[in-house]
């Protein structure tokens, strides 16, 4: 029976291949129904073989068909079944040279996707603006009306990470927070770089730092990375940009920052991106240079980890000294 369907496909493939004619009068025929079985169907040449036919019919003009709620299932149902098959060479065609050229289509999609599905979107959308090939002047303005959408969902919907530090909430809450689609590092960032950081000050939970130095740590979690992700995403847009250099200190993000130069299990590199955020923050830019240098010494930090190491930390003359502490 599958050999028959694929068979059946193949056919319906070649027919449409280079007529338009064709192609309107198997969309008439076969959209939505067939196109949605192919998708959902078990056989992976079935499915293939489907979406082959799919991206040859599917024009700018049947967009519209697409972006019909009743139709919707369509689209939603191409990024599942690449999820599944990531390897499907037609499934990637048809969202990146066919759904990204409709940012409605795109924005409809995600606000309706499941986070498992979102996820494979955003992934695909990051790998298309990274192509070193050269966009169209209607690809590249495509692809900034859906980076925007991104990005605004981002600065909407972040805070909505907190509810991970409420224990009932941490084994079912699921956050998926589209960081690598923000442009400039904004107000939402830093805020919620500082709320997580707070949050894990007041009680512990999962966006407390940790130094047990093992990897006994659940990766999976969602919060797990949160905060050196932003870290990170500051650090990257701050590289060689005075504008975002400067929106950091005027957001006070710098002392955040350098709150969060410590090791965390929780957060793996924390540390890294941290004092790379920094260097990126102070490269040519005097007024964040003076504002660091400015700070008043406190003293030592926490230095519970390395005592447990067996080190312990003292201050001479202005230097710090690290020595091994003899066991009793």
């Amino acid at each position: 029976m599958a050999h028959t369907f694929r068979c059946g496909l193949q056919f319906l493939g070649n027919v449409a291949a280079g007529s338009q004619a064709s192609q309107n009068s198997i969309w008439k025929h076969a959209f939505p129904h067939l196109f949605l079985n192919c998708l959902a169907h078990e056989d992976d040449k079935v499915a293939a073989y489907g979406s082959m036919v799919l991206y040859t019919c599917l024009d700018e003009d049947k967009m519209a068909d697409l972006l019909d709620p009743a139709n919707l299932n369509v689209a939603l149902g191409v990024i599942t079944a690449y999820r599944k098959r990531s390897d499907a060479e037609w499934l990637h065609l048809i969202v990146t040279e066919r759904f990204f050229r409709c940012p409605e289509l795109v924005n409809k999609m995600y606000t309706s996707q499941s986070h498992a599905d979102r996820l494979t979107l955003l992934e695909l959308i990051l790998s298309k603006i990274s192509e070193k090939s050269l966009f169209t002047e209607v690809e590249m303005t495509s692809m900034r009306q859906i980076a925007e959408f991104i990005s605004d969902c981002f600065q909407k919907e972040c805070r909505a990470v907190l509810k991970l530090a409420a224990p009932e909430d941490s084994e079912e809450e699921t956050i998926t927070c589209p960081m690598n689609g923000l442009c400039v590092p904004s107000p939402s960032s830093i805020d919620t770089l500082r709320l997580t950081h707070l949050a894990g000050k007041q009680s512990k939970n999962v966006f407390t730092s940790t130094h047990s130095m093992s990897l006994g740590s659940d990766l999976t979690h969602a919060a797990v990375g949160f905060k050196a992700h932003l870290i990170r995403l500051i650090a990257n847009l701050c590289y060689k940009n005075k504008e975002n250099q400067d929106k950091i200190y005027q957001l006070d993000g710098i002392p955040l920052i350098l709150d969060n130069c410590s090791i965390d299990d929780n957060n793996p590199f924390l540390n890294q991106w941290a004092i790379y955020a920094i260097r990126n923050l102070t490269e040519h830019n005097e007024k964040n240079q003076e504002l660091i240098a400015g700070m008043q010494h406190q003293g030592l930090a926490d230095t519970s980890l390395l005592e447990s190491m067996g080190l312990h930390v003292e201050e001479r003359d202005g230097r710090l000294l690290l020595k091994s502490v003899k066991k009793k």
